[in-house]
């Protein structure tokens, strides 16, 4: 029997996914859809080194096209996939054809949550999800004199560092009461809001939008408490929705995310899932936790390897670390595990230096540490973490202690 594994979204956990399928021993074809011209490319640059000119889109894709052909994996570009036929195993796509699968991988990842309030859709908001979001809003910045960032995520702060470092002026606004609120500690939050006002960007905490509006060949954004923010660029950071539709569609089990196992897989036992559309319980999480999602490139990727070997008949459920890392100015911020419910944390190294790492622990257990400009350090915890190493508040304060012994 001919075997057809056809993966919907091109981005890293699609193209991981076909790598892996290939490394597993898949030999039937491998059908591979991205809804975007251009081949598929690495997305963390664009809020970072890309936008501020230092990256150039040439190192952008993630593989070379000798890979694809290589691998003799079909990179489909600017083809969508509008249906699936569960009972035919068949993939619709937009201009009316059909592909049929035994297998099939959605990877379809999230689109921005967009900005809901009057002025919305001027010409001056600018969003940061894809290769087409950075080229305009590259082009505009170079132009700007000030801009308003909405939203104190990573993609805010990675933004706000990389226009400042251009020149532009900066505010930045934020809904919570501190930048990063969804997933840094408070501790962390102050630090890294202190580090961008030393570049002098300005901070807008606990306020929200309420308008964008034409202001002198300019914009102007109105906050909830009248304030109004004149600007050339508005850059907007406020989240993710995951890519669910089609999956719901055709009536696979959705939560949040596409609900998948372990594994990766769906509802439907030929069907597999990964990446930021998929959503799970995942193995780090305290017990009774609903199923999250979690939006980062090792999650794509390792969770694409995991539901690769289940499609080769091969199954190994998902147990990597979650590690994530953001650069800003010059600090390389690196985060290894959740730090979700922690109790209690200890400082190891010196923070006036910019160079120490937090770890967090839940009780007596380590759950995480974040690292800034520490990058062995950084790997270190991800080998403790995995490893479930037993380590005290006391030992990881005390400079003279042998992390990497403990982590052998």
């Amino acid at each position: 029997m001919n075997r057809t594994l056809v993966i919907v979204g091109a981005s890293y956990a699609g193209v991981q996914l076909a790598a892996s399928a290939r490394e597993h021993g898949f030999d039937g074809r491998i059908v591979l859809l991205g809804d975007e011209p251009d081949a598929p490319y690495q997305r963390p640059p664009l809020s970072k080194a890309f936008l501020s000119g230092a990256f150039s889109e040439g190192r952008l894709p993630l593989r070379s096209p000798a890979f694809f052909d290589e691998e003799k994996i079909e990179w489909m570009p600017s083809m969508r996939a509008t249906y699936i036929d569960r009972e035919r195993r068949e993939v619709e796509l937009h201009e009316g054809t059909r592909i049929g699968y035994t297998h099939l991988a959605l990877t379809t990842g999230a689109r921005v949550r967009k900005l809901d309030c009057p002025g919305a859709q001027l010409d001056a908001v600018h969003y940061l999800r894809d290769l087409r979001d950075a080229r305009r809003l590259a082009r505009a910045a170079r132009s700007a004199r000030r801009a308003v960032v909405i939203g104190g995520g990573y993609i805010g702060l990675e933004a706000a560092a990389s226009l400042r470092q251009m020149g532009v002026d900066v505010t930045v606004v934020e809904t919570e009461a501190r930048v990063l609120a969804r997933v840094a500690s408070p501790w962390m939050s102050d630090f890294m809001q202190r580090a961008h006002e030393l570049h002098d960007v300005a901070f807008r905490c606990g306020r929200k939008v309420v308008a964008v509006r034409p202001a002198d060949g300019a914009v102007s954004v109105v906050l909830d408490d009248d304030t109004h923010l004149p600007c050339e660029v508005v850059v907007v950071g406020i989240g993710v929705v995951p890519n669910t539709e089609i999956a719901a569609e055709c009536g696979l089990t959705v939560a949040g995310g596409i609900a998948v196992d372990e594994c990766g897989r769906t509802s439907d036992p030929a069907i597999v899932a990964a990446g930021d559309c998929a959503s799970f319980v995942p193995h780090w999480a305290s017990a009774g936790s609903r199923a999250c999602r979690v939006e980062s490139v090792q999650n794509a990727n390792d969770m694409a390897r995991s539901a690769a070997a289940t499609v080769t008949g091969k199954p190994e459920p998902y147990r990597a670390v979650p590690w994530f890392w953001s650069d800003q100015y010059d600090l390389k911020l690196q985060m290894a595990g959740v730090n979700t419910g922690f109790t209690h944390h200890g400082l190891r190294g010196s923070v006036e230096e910019k160079k120490f790492s937090v770890f967090y622990f839940r009780g007596d257990v380590l759950i995480a540490v974040d690292s800034v400009n520490r990058p062995q350090e950084h790997m270190l915890a991800r080998k403790l973490l995995a490893k479930s190493t037993r380590l005290t508040l006391y030992q990881v304060q005390d400079s003279a202690f042998d992390l990497k012994g403990a982590a052998q």
